[in-house]
């Protein structure tokens, strides 16, 4: 999944022109919706936290952020965010907000660890929400509700971009389907995580694998997540455990599994004593953000990061995310591309 894919005939339904308008409209129009479906308000966010704090995230927890020494405050370092989990819960906390509602920011990030391909940047850009939830509403009902509500939105936004520019197909299907890493681990055995996400997606159009982070039956995780901010530890009334996951759809440009969400119910004060011990990451306990949520000094929330570039690149059936952002990448890459009717920005 981590490879150039070059799509047979490739002719990008918009040029360049066309799409840096499109880029606009689409995201104008999906924040509107997003903030209006999730109760969320505009918040501004920063690029870059002091390093030692624990507010960074640690993603899959062996990226490694970019750093540089602050000259005004003795060289003590500062980090490029990874993304905002983190700091939105503290966000809230300060801002007291009312539970049921929350905050959505433009999320600017640098990942140089990440693989380079079609669907891989260096430069990601989101948009990263949260919302204050009642203890009680730390349930897998809750969490799957509150997807039916983002993916009502990707339709809505479908809806809105096809009606500018006629060209452009809707493919999203009416429903998201929900499906247990587990249950998918059970079914497909033999195949590797991403090729068991393949087999879903395209099945189903829309899915929402629910479980990322703990190990499975067959001894592994599907896919990484940090201990700190998403619950996967947590048993749901399935008997699975996991109140997070990932919004996947088919992507018949590409044809592959086309992640555009993570998302899921913060971890609390349990879950998090749980989850840095079979992670073995206990030592984070010394940061301001864990201290914080062990002091129960941190609203419950459920939030996520919403991809900016992949939400556009998927609407405007582009086979690149370099054709809807400007970023950095291998002169090979680019002239492959060029060549293959792939024009990058």
């Amino acid at each position: 999944m981590n490879k150039l894919i070059l799509p047979k005939g490739y002719e990008p339904t918009l040029d360049v022109e066309e799409t840096e308008k499109a880029i606009k409209k689409l995201k104008d129009y999906f924040e509107v919706a997003l903030a209006d479906e999730l109760l969320l308000r505009r918040v501004t966010a920063p690029i870059i936290v002091v390093q030692g704090t624990g507010i960074n995230d640690d993603l899959n927890g062996i990226e490694r952020p970019v750093s540089f020494p602050i000259k005004e405050m003795g060289e003590q370092k500062a980090e490029v965010v990874h993304s905002l989990a983190k700091w939105k819960r503290l966000k809230l906390a300060d801002l007291a907000m009312e539970t049921g509602r929350g905050i959505y920011t433009d999320m600017n990030a640098l990942r140089p660890d990440d693989h380079l391909s079609s669907i891989h940047s260096i430069y990601v850009d989101q948009w990263d929400w949260e919302k204050t939830i009642r203890k009680e509403d730390r349930t897998i009902d809750y969490l799957k509700k509150t997807v039916e509500k983002i993916y009502q939105v990707y339709r809505r936004a479908e809806e809105h971009i096809t009606k500018e520019y006629p060209e452009l197909k809707k493919e999203l299907p009416a429903n998201i389907t929900f499906i247990y890493a587990e249950d998918l681990a059970r079914e497909f055995p033999d195949l590797s995580d991403k090729e068991r996400e393949a087999k879903a997606a395209k099945k189903y159009g829309a899915i929402f694998l629910i479980g990322i982070g703990k190990e499975l039956s067959d001894g592994k995780p599907h896919d990484g997540r940090a201990p700190d901010y998403d619950d996967w530890s947590t048993e749901t009334k399935e008997g699975y455990y996991g109140l997070n996951g990932d919004i996947i759809f088919w992507n018949s440009t590409l044809e592959i599994p086309f992640e555009v969400s993570s998302m899921g119910i913060r971890v609390d004060k349990d879950a998090l004593n749980k989850q840095l011990t079979i992670a073995g990451q206990e030592d984070r306990k010394k940061f301001l953000f864990h201290k914080m949520l062990l002091e129960g000094q941190l609203p419950y929330t459920i939030g996520g990061g919403i991809g900016q570039s992949r939400t556009c690149m998927f609407l405007l059936k582009k086979a690149h995310i370099g054709e809807v952002q400007a970023s950095i990448w291998p002169d090979s890459m680019v002239k492959t591309c060029k060549e293959a009717g792939i024009e990058l920005l």
